[in-house]
C-alpha cells in the first residue's frame, strides 16, 4: 500500500515538520543520553506499528552505535540482560506512556519511582517529552501510511539546521 499524502512534499507540512524538528532539539541537546533517546523512540514506535519512525530510529541508532543485539532485543527489554537499569526504566517509561489508554492510571507509580531513581530533574522532562513527541510522529505518520524502509541515517538533519 503506498502513503496516502506525502508529508514531505506540502508546504504546510514542511513547515510543520521544521517546527517539530527544532522542538526535538531541546530533547536532543538535554542531558538524556542519546542511546536511552533511540532506545526509546524505537519501543514507542514499535508498539504504534510506525514503519517510518522504527526504520528511522533503528538507523539512527546504528549510525550512532548502537549494537545490533540491543537493536533486536528492544521489543523484548524485559527478556534481555543487554539494558542497564536505567535504560529500563525509560523503556518503561515508553511502553506506559505510549498505552495510556491501556491503564487507567496511566504510568505507575512503581516506573515513575524507577525514573526518579536513575534520572535528575532535566533528564525527566527530557524523558516525558519525548514520548510526547515519539508518539505525536508516529500517530501523523501512521494516519497517513508512511512506509518504512526508505530512511537514511541523519537524513533529517538539515530540517533542523
Amino acid at each position: 500500500m503506498d502513503a496516502r499524502f506525502n508529508l514531505f512534499d506540502n508546504e504546510i507540512a514542511a513547515k510543520f515538520g521544521k517546527r517539530f524538528a527544532n522542538t526535538s532539539l531541546v530533547i536532543q541537546q538535554s542531558p538524556l543520553p542519546k542511546s536511552t533517546q533511540e532506545l526509546m523512540s524505537l519501543r514507542a514506535s514499535q508498539i504504534n506499528g510506525c514503519g517510518f519512525c522504527t526504520d528511522m530510529h533503528t538507523k539512527d541508532a546504528a549510525a550512532a552505535g548502537e549494537t545490533p543485539i540491543r537493536l533486536n532485543l528492544v521489543a523484548a527489554w524485559r527478556e534481555a540482560t543487554v539494558f542497564t537499569e536505567a535504560e529500563r526504566a525509560a523503556l518503561a517509561l515508553a511502553e506506559e506512556g505510549t498505552r495510556l489508554a491501556d491503564a487507567h492510571h496511566g504510568v505507575s507509580d512503581e516506573t515513575w519511582a524507577q525514573v526518579r531513581k536513575h534520572y535528575d530533574d532535566d533528564q525527566i522532562v527530557a524523558l516525558v517529552s519525548l514520548v510526547a513527541l515519539i508518539n505525536a510522529a508516529n500517530r501523523m505518520a501512521v494516519m497517513v501510511h508512511q512506509k518504512g524502509g526508505s530512511y537514511q541515517a541523519g537524513m533529517f538533519a538539515e530540517a533542523v539546521s
